[in-house]
């Protein structure tokens, strides 16, 4: 039996409430309001190598987003690698399906005259894709989009983890 959406709807609205009641504030939430996002702006994202490293690049700068002109005092350092093996392999030793694992390996240095290293972290990813007899096209084009799912996925642990440490160490944010 399911609830019903308007039963559903004033549910959220009350657990919402609780959550603002008992002091939840979103941790990507402006720094005035107990956040970090000021001090997640203030990060500059490292240039990586060979495509996976662009497109995590990428998706860190959108997580990151500078859009308020706030100045970086920040860099994060990123070792991103990308690995993949056959997990389905038929007679012949042809494999069908191919599993990658994505591991990023990150630090973030205060832009100071001693450069010094503030915290750093790993993220790690697992993902896959199939490999249809004669259809190379496709299983390219199917493990472009699992690396750029993979790359968004590694972006998200990243950026959580620099918020927790920016909550954590709010002696590092202006004021």
């Amino acid at each position: 039996m399911s609830i019903p959406r308007t039963r559903r709807v004033v549910l959220g609205l009350g657990l919402g409430g609780a959550l603002a009641g008992c002091g939840f504030r979103p941790i990507h939430s402006p720094v005035s309001e107990g956040g970090t996002g000021a001090e997640l702006a203030a990060v500059y994202v490292g240039i990586l190598p060979d495509r996976p490293g662009q497109l995590f690049r990428q998706a860190m700068q959108e997580r990151l987003s500078n859009e308020s002109g706030t100045a970086q005092r920040y860099e994060l350092r990123a070792i991103l690698a990308i690995g993949g093996e056959g997990i389905a392999i038929q007679p012949g030793n042809i494999a069908t399906r191919i599993r990658l694992t994505g591991n990023v390996a990150w630090s973030l240095i205060a832009w100071d005259p001693a450069r010094t290293a503030l915290t750093s972290g790993n993220a790690r990813i697992m993902d896959g894709f199939n490999i249809f007899n004669n259809q190379y096209f496709a299983a390219d084009m199917e493990n472009e989009q699992v690396q750029r799912r993979m790359v968004n996925g590694l972006a998200d642990q990243v950026v959580t983890q620099l918020a927790i440490w920016f909550r954590a160490h709010p002696s590092t944010q202006p004021g």
